[in-house]
């Protein structure tokens, strides 16, 4: 079997912890290392991790690597997918994007921009919703702030209606399916874009991780 706790990157080997052959424990400060480097190939040489957002990137950690006590400790389900909130730029879609690639054994989840599928919608219609009903994974970015759909003079709040195809995935996979997304908005924000019936749903599909409010830009 594969050694999962280590991961080469650019010929360079990284230690996320130590393997038993059955399984790693795992070594925050070696993880912050390795999605340092990552960080770096992925993004620039101008990318690095922040001091100040290290309690939510620990959270998102004992998330992707199923550590249940601390997910306990968390308040996160490993069941549900992550709902990772915070203001524009604070780095939401550059963490998810990135943390994924500490588990290389699991399934990964692909990133879809909000707004494309909304799009999408326009160009295709009612296939839309069906094409992101199915039990791939995904994380949507940027929820709420995407345009309305409208194909044929029908309008439909797009996002909400794959949210709730998601749901009920969710529930006929037996929680196996996972769903996340990113968004500058809070939970009063979200409930006035999708209404309440999906933001109940919502609640159900993800774990909410959120940035405090005064996070700076970090695209500046």
């Amino acid at each position: 079997m594969d050694n999962p706790s280590k991961i080469t990157e650019g010929g360079v080997e990284y230690s996320l912890g130590k393997f038993d052959g059955k399984s790693v424990l795992y070594d925050f400060d070696k993880i912050l290392i390795y999605l340092d480097a990552k960080g770096k190939l992925l993004f620039g040489k101008q990318f690095r991790i922040y001091d100040e957002d290290t309690i939510i990137i620990r959270k998102l950690c004992h998330y992707f690597i199923k550590d249940k006590e601390n997910c306990l400790k968390d308040d996160i389900d490993p069941d549900k997918g992550i709902l990772l909130s915070g203001p524009v730029g604070c780095g939401k879609t550059t963490l998810m994007k990135l943390l994924r690639y500490i588990v290389p054994m699991q399934r990964p989840y692909e990133m879809i921009p909000c707004r494309n599928v909304a799009f999408s919608f326009n160009h295709l219609g009612f296939k839309t919703i069906e094409e992101f009903g199915n039990t791939k994974f995904y994380c949507f970015d940027d929820l709420g702030v995407e345009p309305a759909g409208r194909f044929y003079g029908k309008d439909l709040n797009v996002m909400g209606e794959v949210l709730l195809s998601r749901y009920e995935l969710y529930l006929q996979t037996k929680k196996k399916t996972k769903t996340h997304a990113t968004t500058n908005l809070n939970a009063e924000e979200l409930e006035e874009r999708y209404g309440n019936r999906v933001r109940s749903r919502m609640r159900e599909l993800f774990n909410l991780i959120a940035f405090d409010k005064g996070a700076g830009d970090k695209r500046n």
